[in-house]
C-alpha cells in the first residue's frame, strides 16, 4: 500500500478501504458534462499507484457506462480493486413510487446485469440506490442476503439522506454500509444518522464532500454550466439559484483556510474525514489533475482544533442544508 495514503476499517464488514477512494458518477458521461473514456482510466490507473483502493459506481451512472469503464479497469487485477456499486433507479415507477425489482429473483437478476458490466464474480459493496421507504424494500434485503451467502457480494448497504429509511433498511441489524451526501455545507447528518452509524457499526461512504464543485471554490454568482450538466438547474431555477448564492457566501467566509499548498476543496475533504463516524470519501472523478488534487486530503496534516472551530462558526455542528436528496 502506498506509504501517503491513510486506511480505515469500513465498520465491520472486515474490508479496508484508503481513505479517499474515488466516485465514478461523473465517468458515466451524462450528468456533469463530457467526459473522456481514456483520461477516466488514466485517473483510474493514477489512484492505484497512489494508494487508492475504493472505488464507487451504480447500473444508472451513463446507463452502465460507468460499471463498463471501471470493469474494463480492473482487468488482471480485480484484487487492487474495493468495488462498490448500486442498483434500484433503473426502472423505477415514478408513480408507483418503487423500484422495479418487485421480486428477488428479478433483483438478483438485476445485481448478475452489474456483475457483467463489471467483468466480475463478485461486488465488495452492494448498495441499494433507492432512498425511501417502498414495497421493493424487503424484496432488496432479501436478495442481498442470498447474494451475500452465494459469494456474489461481500458488503450491501444503502445510499440515503433519510434516518428512518436507514432505521428500517438496518431493522435486523445486518446492513453494513451507507453512503451518505455530508460536507461543510451539509452537516445535517450529524444530528441523527452519523452517531447512529458509529452505535451500529456502518461503514460510512461520504459523497458531495465537495458539494457538487460548489466547496472547490471557483464557482461564482454568473457561473452557467453547460449541456449535459444536471447543474445547470441552480441557476434556471430562481429559488435554487439564491441557495447557491447563499452558499457562495460560505464559500467566501471558509477561504481563510486555504493555503498554497491546500485548496478549498482539500479543506472539504478533510473536514468529512475528521468526523470518527467516516470510513471514506468519494470525490467525482474524471480527469488525472482532479485525482492528483484530491489525494492531497490524505497527505497533508488534518485540519486543527481552531480550523474545525472556524467551520463551526460558519455552518453550525448539525446544520447547513441537503445538497442532493438522495
Amino acid at each position: 500500500m502506498n506509504g501517503t495514503m491513510k486506511y480505515r476499517p469500513l465498520g465491520k464488514t472486515g474490508i479496508t478501504v484508503s481513505e479517499i477512494g474515488m466516485g465514478l458518477w461523473a465517468a458515466g458521461g451524462d450528468a456533469w458534462g463530457k467526459t473522456e473514456d481514456d483520461e477516466v482510466l488514466r485517473a483510474i490507473d493514477y489512484a492505484l499507484d497512489h494508494g487508492v483502493t475504493f472505488f464507487d459506481t451504480a447500473d444508472v451512472y451513463g446507463n452502465g457506462h460507468s460499471e463498463e469503464l471501471l470493469g474494463k479497469a480492473m482487468k488482471g487485477r480485480r484484487d487492487k480493486f474495493i468495488v462498490a456499486t448500486k442498483i434500484g433507479w433503473r426502472g423505477f415507477d415514478g408513480e408507483k413510487g418503487q423500484s422495479a425489482y418487485t421480486t428477488v429473483e428479478s433483483f438478483i437478476a438485476g445485481v448478475e446485469s452489474n456483475l457483467k458490466r463489471l467483468e466480475t464474480d463478485y461486488i465488495d459493496v452492494m448498495q441499494s440506490h433507492i432512498d425511501f421507504r417502498d414495497p421493493t424494500m424487503e424484496v432488496f434485503l432479501e436478495g442481498f442476503q442470498k447474494l451475500k451467502q452465494a459469494g456474489k457480494i461481500r458488503a450491501y448497504g444503502v445510499s440515503t439522506s433519510n434516518f428512518e429509511y436507514l432505521k428500517a433498511f438496518n431493522h435486523n441489524g445486518k446492513a453494513n454500509t451507507i453512503q451518505i451526501d455530508y460536507s461543510i455545507l451539509n452537516r445535517t447528518s450529524e444530528q441523527e444518522i452519523l452517531p447512529y452509524c458509529r452505535e451500529q457499526g456502518l461503514g460510512v461512504i461520504i459523497r458531495g464532500a465537495i458539494a457538487m464543485g460548489i466547496l472547490a471554490g471557483k464557482f461564482t454568482a454568473e457561473t452557467r454550466f453547460g449541456e449535459g450538466d444536471f447543474r445547470r438547474r441552480w441557476h434556471d431555477n430562481p429559488e435554487e439559484y439564491q441557495v447557491f448564492l447563499k452558499d457562495l457566501e460560505k464559500v467566501e467566509a471558509l477561504r481563510k483556510l486555504q493555503r498554497p499548498d491546500r485548496s478549498l476543496a482539500t479543506v472539504a475533504l478533510q473536514f468529512v474525514l475528521a468526523h470518527p463516524a467516516v470510513s471514506t470519501v468519494i470525490p467525482g472523478i474524471k480527469t488525472v489533475a482532479q485525482m492528483e488534487a484530491n489525494l492531497k486530503a490524505a497527505q497533508l496534516p488534518p485540519l486543527n482544533q481552531e480550523e474545525l472551530s472556524l467551520i463551526d462558526h460558519i455552518v453550525p455542528p448539525g446544520g447547513g442544508r441537503k445538497i442532493w436528496p438522495a
